[in-house]
């Protein structure tokens, strides 16, 4: 079976549109009608004109594209697809810390479940993270769930007090300093993109840091001939076609995610032929989720 043509001819009778984020493998991102981050995907399914959604992603991205448009049908094509950082935030622990800092402004990564989201205040992307932050009018900061994330962000934003949660991304947290300096000192020139996600130790070495968009941007836009990718090898896809003349290195062989990999052709083609995998979410819940996600769209403007 061409599961390709197959899922081309679905996706019309479906009326149904594919979105994939960046991390996934390189033919579910060729047969996606977009590709992007995390901010970028969960606007455009909030805006998309169809009304079914096949999110090519993990759970939580899934979730928040259901959050966010109620009405459409949201399909995760692989069940399974998680992130463990978003499973390192319990909202019973995160509604006790709330407790304890009641002059904290609540602010979620979005790579947190939904129960957490309907705690949160505001939440946020690893590329407008600075921005809504710098713009949230309370002194003190509680951040769930990456505290790699919000020690850089701490380190922006000296002004703000920042409480930590102490969750972190399982791959990027594999990258250690020696695996980019070994890779220096072969190429003197190769210029390090490090995401937020990485431990300060492997941030200190960037010479930029940034989110995945803000990585594919940066190498695209400048001169530079090589490049040193330090976040989830997926990226490398599309780096590669929007730069054939340039050159890509990843930091050892630790950048894969397994769950952002699940994810394959056959999944889609059957999740489209049987409408399996509606995510759902129960009302209550996504009502209070809301709340933080529109902020997070309206505060990125």
């Amino acid at each position: 079976m061409n599961f390709k043509e197959e899922i081309t001819y679905l996706k019309k009778e479906k009326q149904a549109i594919i979105l994939a984020h960046y991390y996934q493998r390189p033919e579910i991102q060729d047969i996606a009608d977009s590709v992007g981050d995390s901010y970028y995907l969960s606007k455009l399914a909030k805006d998309s004109k169809e009304n079914t959604v096949v999110f090519c992603g993990v759970k939580f991205m899934a979730e928040s594209a259901k959050i966010l448009s109620p009405d459409k049908t949201i399909i995760l094509p692989n069940i399974d697809a998680g992130c463990p950082m978003a499973d390192m935030a319990d909202s019973t622990e995160v509604l006790k810390l709330k407790k304890v800092h009641p002059d904290a402004a609540v602010i979620c990564y979005i790579n947190s479940s939904t129960e957490v989201k309907a705690l949160c205040d505001v939440c946020v992307t690893s590329s407008n993270a600075l921005k809504i932050i710098r713009n949230v009018p309370n002194h003190k900061i509680l951040f769930i769930p990456d505290k790699n994330l919000g020690q850089y962000l701490q380190e922006r934003l000296p002004e703000k007090e920042f409480i930590l949660w102490d969750g972190y991304c399982i791959t990027h947290k594999k990258v250690l300093p020696e695996y980019i300096t070994k890779i220096k000192e072969i190429k003197p020139e190769v210029k390090v993109l490090v995401h937020p996600e990485c431990e300060k130790h492997v941030r200190d070495l960037g010479d930029f840091i940034g989110s995945t968009g803000e990585i594919i941007s940066y190498a695209t836009d400048n001169s530079f001939k090589e490049y040193l990718i330090v976040t989830e090898d997926g990226v490398l896809h599309e780096l590669k076609k929007k730069n054939p003349k340039k050159t890509f290195y990843v930091p050892g062989k630790t950048m894969t995610c397994m769950n952002m990999k699940k994810t394959s052709l056959e999944d889609v083609y059957n999740s489209l032929l049987l409408t399996q995998h509606k995510v759902t979410i129960e009302e209550d819940i996504r009502l209070a989720a809301y709340t933080s996600l529109a902020m997070m769209h309206e505060m990125a403007r």
